[in-house]
């Protein structure tokens, strides 16, 4: 099976690295195994550098460096690319970063849970770019995909 090129963004690798979200296993799995390989860009690694000092998470001086070593080793940073076709817009601009690495990169699927981003889902595919799609519906094409093959 051809390894699934992908991008999650930081609320869902808040669930895989940081909550350890059983329900996103295979995704963990995946990119363990090559199965599944995801890429960001530095703007959004720093802002998932910034999120793990939010107060209000279980991360802390002892668990963050074993986190983001967990995210690095997971996750390739790519530099940014300049491609000129037209994206839809998100709704919430700090979100469209994540739209623009999907697009540079050529990935599969954008993995999220953010409402902004899943509104674009339709108008993406009828654009011809790649799924938008949250964990459980990654999962179950993951899943359909690899009896397929």
């Amino acid at each position: 099976m051809t390894p699934k090129q992908v991008v999650i963004d930081t609320n869902v690798c808040l669930d895989l690295f940081v909550f350890k979200d059983p329900r996103w296993t295979l995704i963990l799995s995946g990119l363990k195994d090559g199965s599944i390989i995801a890429v960001t860009r530095e703007d959004c690694r720093n802002e998932w550098l910034a999120v793990l000092h939010y107060s209000h998470l279980p991360v802390n001086n002892e668990n963050r460096e074993q986190i983001i070593l967990e995210f690095d080793a997971s996750i390739n940073c790519i530099k940014p690319l300049a491609k000129l076709h037209h994206l839809p817009r998100c709704t919430d601009k700090d979100d469209q970063k994540f739209l623009e690495i999907a697009r540079d990169a050529e990935v599969h699927t954008l993995i999220t849970k953010d409402k902004a981003l899943l509104k674009l889902a339709k108008k993406n595919r009828q654009l011809g770019y790649y799924s938008i799609e949250t964990p459980e519906k990654f999962i179950a094409n993951f899943l359909l995909d690899s009896v397929v093959s």
